[in-house]
């Protein structure tokens, strides 16, 4: 295959190896779990290049080498208008993935993540020149589907259903973020669970790192709140807010700021609908901050919120936002899903799922006992340093990438 050289990593794979990461979602570096993929393959000793959209106010070059990887981006503009929107974003990304690619000539593997399922297309055509093809995982599309518009039976789930199944059938090796996403490749892709890895988001610990609480964020309360992440219709922004006016009406407490960290979709409507509530006082949306800001936020934080409804994705999926709260050794209340108990153990406290009051009740203990929130927050840190460290993730990427070159050890 193209690059292929003799020496070897201590994964079983031969390095001097190129990979081209197919990514439409984020930008990169932007999208975290994307960038420490790309840089445990260019230790391993895989050239490593990226296609993917050019950022809005970062990564916006179209061309970059990025601590030696080497990034290709494309203009995209994100869908609005329905359906026919997200035919004209897909559309376009698909033309200039696969114009990029070209571009970058033979690779020994094609590592394509999702959203949107459609991107086997072009590692379908690279496929057929020689290259591997890695299904990175990330979301489960037709769960995203349900969760976002409830119905079931349309044509469009039918279509990013079968989508999904053609992705899965045309991988060699698939990464799942978890168990649960390994456990539906096995079961609703037909994947041999040998063929299926847990590559798990992780936190970039020197990006994350806590720095002296800064009294002043709050306020002048005595507690901060804080909520990191996306706003998208799936991400419960709407039922944070619902609680902390709960907070404030059932449970009597206005003695905390709250901090919104992010942007998205939802972005203006959750600033009206705070609006709405009453509570433009007390809660803060600053949209997305440079990281030195972020940390200032977090290590100020006193409870953090994870507050993603139930539904079939956030159920069985890893919330970002909880590994890096569990990080900054910050405590957090989240609902009571699957993947939130794995990921964050008792570094978390549970409201049953989508119960703001007992949400807005949960807060409140934690803001009266700061023991409980340093035993917490403790607990978080050793977690994200242990199982849930990224160098065990590493250790299943390369493996993934081995299997797909048919180089397992042998035994």
């Amino acid at each position: 295959m193209p690059g292929d050289t003799s020496f070897s990593d201590g994964a079983g794979i031969r390095a001097g190896r190129r990979a081209l990461i197919l990514v439409e979602n984020l930008s990169v570096p932007f999208d975290r779990r994307v960038w420490q993929e790309c840089t445990t393959l260019r230790d391993a000793g895989w050239e490593v290049h990226v296609i993917c959209p050019r950022g809005s106010k970062r990564d916006t070059e179209a061309e970059a080498v990025v601590d030696g990887v080497r990034i290709h981006r494309y203009p995209l503009r994100a869908a609005t208008g329905g359906p026919a929107g997200y035919l004209r974003e897909y559309g376009s990304a698909l033309w200039h993935t696969v114009r990029l690619a070209r571009k970058v000539g033979p690779v020994d593997v094609v590592h394509a993540c999702n959203p949107p399922d459609l991107l086997f297309l072009p590692a379908l055509w690279m496929k057929r020149r020689g290259a591997r093809f890695v299904f990175d995982q990330h979301d489960l599309v037709p769960e995203l589907y349900l969760s976002r518009f409830g119905r079931g039976k349309d044509l469009l789930y039918r279509g990013v259903c079968a989508l999904e199944r053609m992705t899965y059938r045309a991988a060699d090796v698939v990464l799942a973020t978890n168990e649960s996403y390994r456990d539906v490749a096995v079961r609703r892709g037909g994947r041999r669970p040998e063929d299926v890895f847990v590559v798990r988001s992780a936190p970039d610990t020197d990006r994350f790192r806590p720095v002296p609480a800064e009294p002043e964020l709050k306020r002048g309360k005595p507690h901060l709140l804080c909520y990191l992440g996306v706003m998208g219709p799936q991400d419960g922004v709407d039922y944070a807010l619902r609680a902390l006016a709960k907070l404030r009406d059932e449970v009597g407490r206005t003695d905390w700021h709250a901090v919104f960290v992010g942007g998205g979709d939802t972005f203006d409507a959750m600033v009206e609908l705070s609006r709405r509530l009453g509570l433009s006082e007390q809660v803060q949306f600053t949209g997305r901050v440079p990281d030195a800001d972020l940390v200032r936020y977090l290590s100020s934080a006193d409870v953090c919120l994870s507050p993603d409804p139930r539904n079939p994705l956030n159920d069985v999926s890893t919330m970002n936002k909880v590994l890096e709260y569990m990080v900054m050794g910050r405590p957090l209340v989240s609902f009571d899903l699957k993947e939130a108990r794995v990921s964050a153990g008792e570094a978390a406290v549970y409201a049953p799922a989508d119960d703001e009051s007992e949400f807005a009740r949960l807060i409140a203990l934690l803001l009266d006992d700061p023991e409980k929130r340093a035993q917490m927050g403790k607990i978080g840190q050793e977690r994200i340093n242990g199982p849930l460290a990224w160098r065990n993730s590493q250790a299943s990427l390369l493996a993934a990438y081995a299997a797909a070159c048919d180089e397992r050890p042998r035994r």
